[in-house]
């Protein structure tokens, strides 16, 4: 049923695309959205019928619920329209078709105050970043999106070699005896595991895991490689793909199956273990801010929120523009843990036999939907230049056949001087659409930089700058050189100034939104009004996940930036070393 958008007809009945996604099929269709589907096949229905866009039906989703479903007596009412208002449509569709003038009604986003949630699945699939796969909670990175991760990859993959890393892949499938070696490892991801039974039409003889991280299988591995000091570091990282069978999802924020990369390293000694944790959360801390434009706040998880088998967990935590915490990247002190599990020893220069010592860190495809969360506004995207796919878009106003041959001209001498310069640009001369509507696609898809180039600029000489960051005539520089250096200085002064514009609001945006508390009555009212919690904290594991269940909001982290003290416990009113964040998170 190609007029019905999202939906399509089966065998027996009408599919919801996105009750299919969540296993809630559509059993029986209302009688009115089936006299509905009758009329638009029979194309009596105009195409405001059509539920352009919508990611969900309107009878059984929720994301939809404040949308009345269509009725029978509507659809006779729509049948029957006065011929002025269907040529008006019809006139409406043509001026679309052209370009019309502004923003495309099918690429309009739910406003961020309205529907964060929507609005972050707008951005997503108006973006073009990513869409939905078939089985329930993963999704497709489509090429814009997959781009941004390449940037990502590009930055980090150079960072790890910079540092000695080097690169390596283990396989996918790990024997689950591997995964019950460390028991706070099975017990902390058997929930998240999928297995894999048969194969070849066979039963297995032992199970396979499908990788929800490596540490057990690189474990395996190191126990063969290393037996002297000599051997050690051992320094790998590798880039791949993970499974986790969560039960709620959201695109690059937690899927079924997702991108990263994951670090494993082997030391001597603890102090060169502990080191190396700290080292590379500080790099996934510096990446945050130089490339992403994220402030993060960088600490030690409690506990109870350590990863499963390490003696100690640090993180990054990001703040989303619904002042949700994010954890966008760890690093895990391992200590001997694995090591024993797996005999994992060296010979040292004593002659002494003993356990390496390990770390592991990663970072993920979760760092898009932090990027997406942090930066963009009611019109899409905002992405940092250092990231983006395209850094500038060069849009020509060709409003004549005689001015096109000049225009382009200057448009692809410009265009040269950018790529030998190293920026990432794109040209859009798309003549179907109005400069207008141009503008706003690429807004929307969160290009850092516009420039606009028509025939008076041409004769003049000059150019226009437009900042993504920065709406209207505020963010519009007049009157750019066209002179290639010139204008390629230009460009390179507005792009820095968008990336530090970026990093400089939202860092603003987080501090405006963490307080300071002294009592857990303090702390469950600023919980209340979304923002982050920081107080002192010497509390028990009882106690944290009292806080847990009674305000939704997690311990965060040991922040390693600590106000002067003395502190005292929130929760106890007893002495306490540092302050802990607390905060509901994704």
């Amino acid at each position: 049923m190609a007029g019905l958008g999202v939906h399509s007809m089966s065998r027996s009945a009408l599919a919801c695309r996105q009750c299919s996604l969540q296993r809630r099929p559509l059993l029986a269709q209302p009688a009115a959205l089936q006299q509905a589907v009758r009329h638009i096949a029979a194309g009596s229905i105009s195409s405001g019928w059509r539920l352009q866009q919508q990611r969900s039906c309107h009878t059984c989703c929720s994301a939809a619920a404040d949308v009345k479903a269509p009725t029978v007596a509507a659809d006779a009412a729509t049948a029957v329209q006065p011929k002025q208002q269907k040529q008006k449509q019809q006139k409406q569709g043509k001026q679309q078709q052209k370009g019309g003038g502004g923003k495309a009604s099918e690429e309009a986003v739910t406003p961020k105050s309205q529907d964060f949630s929507r609005w972050y699945l707008d951005v997503v699939a108006k973006a073009e970043l990513a869409d939905y796969g078939p089985v329930r909670g993963t999704m497709v990175i489509r090429p814009y999106g997959y781009a941004i991760w390449e940037s990502i990859q590009a930055y980090l993959d150079r960072r790890f070699k910079e540092t000695g890393h080097q690169n390596a892949y283990f396989p996918q499938l790990i024997p689950y005896s591997f995964i019950t070696k460390e028991a706070e490892h099975v017990e902390g991801f058997a929930p998240e595991l999928a297995l894999v039974t048969k194969g070849g039409g066979k039963e297995l003889e032992e199970p396979l895991v499908v990788r929800p991280t490596s540490e057990t299988i690189i474990n395996h591995m190191f126990a063969q490689w290393v037996q002297s000091y000599r051997d050690l570091p051992l320094l790998l990282n590798q880039w791949a793909n993970v499974h986790r069978w969560e039960m709620r999802t959201r695109p690059f924020v937690r899927t079924l199956e997702f991108l990263w990369q994951e670090g494993h390293t082997a030391h001597a000694s603890p102090e060169e273990a502990e080191a190396e944790a700290l080292a590379m959360i500080s790099l996934y801390a510096e990446f945050a801010a130089s490339q992403a434009a994220m402030p993060v706040v960088v600490g030690r998880k409690s506990r109870l929120e350590s990863f499963a088998g390490a003696n100690v967990t640090y993180t990054i935590e990001a703040m989303m523009g619904d002042r949700k915490a994010l954890q966008a990247g760890t690093s895990h002190n391992l200590g001997t843990n694995f090591a024993v599990a797996f005999n994992t020893q060296f010979v040292d220069e004593q002659q002494q036999l003993r356990h390496v010592h390990q770390t592991s860190w990663g970072v993920s495809t979760r760092m898009i939907g932090g990027v997406i969360m942090t930066h963009g506004d009611d019109k899409g995207l905002r992405l940092p230049p250092n990231l983006a796919p395209h850094q500038v878009v060069i849009v020509p106003i060709v409003r004549k056949d005689t001015d096109r041959a000049s225009v382009n001209a200057a448009v692809d001498k410009l265009t040269a001087a950018l790529k030998q310069a190293g920026v990432r640009v794109k040209v859009d001369g798309n003549d179907m659409k109005t400069p207008g509507w141009r503008y706003n696609h690429w807004e929307l898809k969160g290009v850092p930089l516009r420039v606009e180039v028509g025939p008076r600029d041409v004769e003049q000489g000059t150019c226009v700058l437009a900042r993504r960051d920065m709406p209207g005539k505020e963010g519009k520089q007049m009157g750019v050189p066209m002179d290639p250096p010139a204008f390629v200085a230009a460009v390179q002064q507005a792009l820095g100034e968008v990336q530090d514009s970026l990093l400089a609001s939202a860092t603003a945006f987080r501090d405006a939104n963490i307080v300071d508390v002294t009592s857990y009555e303090e702390l469950q009212a600023v919980v209340a009004e979304g923002k982050w919690a920081r107080g002192g904290w010497a509390g028990s594991d009882a106690q944290e996940t009292q806080v847990k269940e009674e305000t939704q909001a997690t311990l965060r982290c040991f922040p390693f930036e600590q106000p002067a003290g003395p502190h005292t416990c929130l929760m106890t009113g007893q002495p306490a070393v540092e302050v802990a964040i607390f905060a509901k998170s994704y």
